[in-house]
């Protein structure tokens, strides 16, 4: 499930294992939820995304989350969905990163590209977010707080979400519980 595959004209690498906590692998998992199948529940916290699927399943995704200052929860429509895509950094990551700087025009979809292989755009109404669902370069980075707010899984995993959800989708992204009010 995570070895080298062509995808599009390029080839995704194969994941080194060992340099992944097994329990961020993708698996169906018992998952009884009041949310109906076809719901993504992203539980950032737990560093987990569920498709949640019929009769109280779920297929489970591990996740990369935002780090400090950049976490995010609410509700989203998935209103686009790309192939390969092209990575726009906002203007504010071009502020603080050069790196992002030089590709303020545009960097074209690839496999040195850091939304990955595929990238799910969320919206809220009809205002996208500028928050993502896509793949990563880095699948040693799932399960940590490592993004700019966007939700990053294992390229092949994200290729199979992509293959799993239609545009329309809803997602529900829980954060951090806050504490108890003094």
């Amino acid at each position: 499930m995570y070895s080298e595959m062509r995808d599009g004209g390029f080839t995704v690498p194969a994941v080194d294992l060992t340099l992944v906590n097994p329990a961020f692998l993708r698996r169906e998992v018992d998952y009884p939820t009041e949310e109906p199948p076809g719901t993504i529940v992203i539980d950032t916290p737990a560093r987990y995304l569920y498709l949640v699927l019929e009769d109280g399943r779920a297929m489970r995704y591990g996740i990369g989350v935002g780090r400090e200052g950049f976490a995010w929860a609410g509700t989203a429509i998935i209103r686009r969905k790309a192939k390969w895509p092209s990575w726009h950094p906002p203007v504010e990551m071009q502020a603080r990163d050069p790196k992002a700087r030089k590709w303020a025009g545009g960097m074209p979809g690839g496999p040195d590209n850091p939304l990955g292989a595929r990238a799910h755009y969320l919206y809220q109404g009809n205002v996208d977010t500028l928050y993502r669902i896509h793949g990563t370069v880095e699948p040693w980075t799932i399960g940590s707080n490592v993004s700019s707010g966007c939700i990053r899984l294992i390229n092949q995993d994200v290729i199979d979400l992509f293959e799993r959800v239609p545009v329309g989708t809803l997602v529900k992204v829980i954060g951090p519980t806050p504490p108890p009010a003094v």
